[in-house]
């Protein structure tokens, strides 16, 4: 009897392990509209084209609209210290739905955000971090980037957000 109960019992912890692993494949992990790795990856190398033709070696990275990190890329010679840096602008922008650039300029002394640069874990407030947009003008992510001055990085990242509305 001890032995029928157990295979019974086996059956039944089988059976329901593979309905619940049938239901976790029918379940949508990602959400409409969410960035995708396709769309970032493009993000990515427009912005790394804009590097090449400048001739700077950048780290880009792309954040998804909760400010996750969904793709990064660090071209050679590249600063190190500027990979912390590109994710950050990339967090801060999508943050506050706001250029790096314009957060800046409304946190300096006597701006109503001065300070705000500290708050968060740390925010970067100087240009190369912009939202992204897709073709519905929905933030779906940011960019940031970082390794050049911060005209050039803006410019890189100017240059991947517009593969994103795309």
């Amino acid at each position: 009897m001890t032995t029928l109960r157990n295979a019974l019992m086996s059956i039944l912890c089988l059976l329901t392990l593979m309905a619940s692993t049938a239901f976790a494949a029918e379940m949508k992990k990602t959400l409409p509209g969410d960035l995708t790795l396709a769309q970032a990856q493009m993000v990515i190398a427009a912005a790394q084209a804009k590097a090449m033709a400048i001739k700077v070696p950048m780290n880009i990275a792309v954040v998804d609209a909760g400010g996750n990190l969904k793709a990064f890329a660090r071209m050679d010679d590249a600063f190190l210290g500027s990979i912390d840096i590109a994710t950050k602008k990339a967090v801060t922008a999508r943050s506050f739905n706001m250029s790096t650039r314009a957060l800046g300029a409304a946190s300096q002394p006597g701006q109503p955000l001065y300070g705000i640069e500290v708050s968060n874990g740390g925010l970067i407030i100087f240009a190369g971090g912009l939202p992204l947009v897709d073709k519905h003008n929905v933030i779906i992510g940011a960019i940031g980037v970082s390794g050049g001055s911060v005209d050039q990085d803006e410019s890189v990242a100017m240059a991947g957000a517009a593969a994103a509305a795309r």
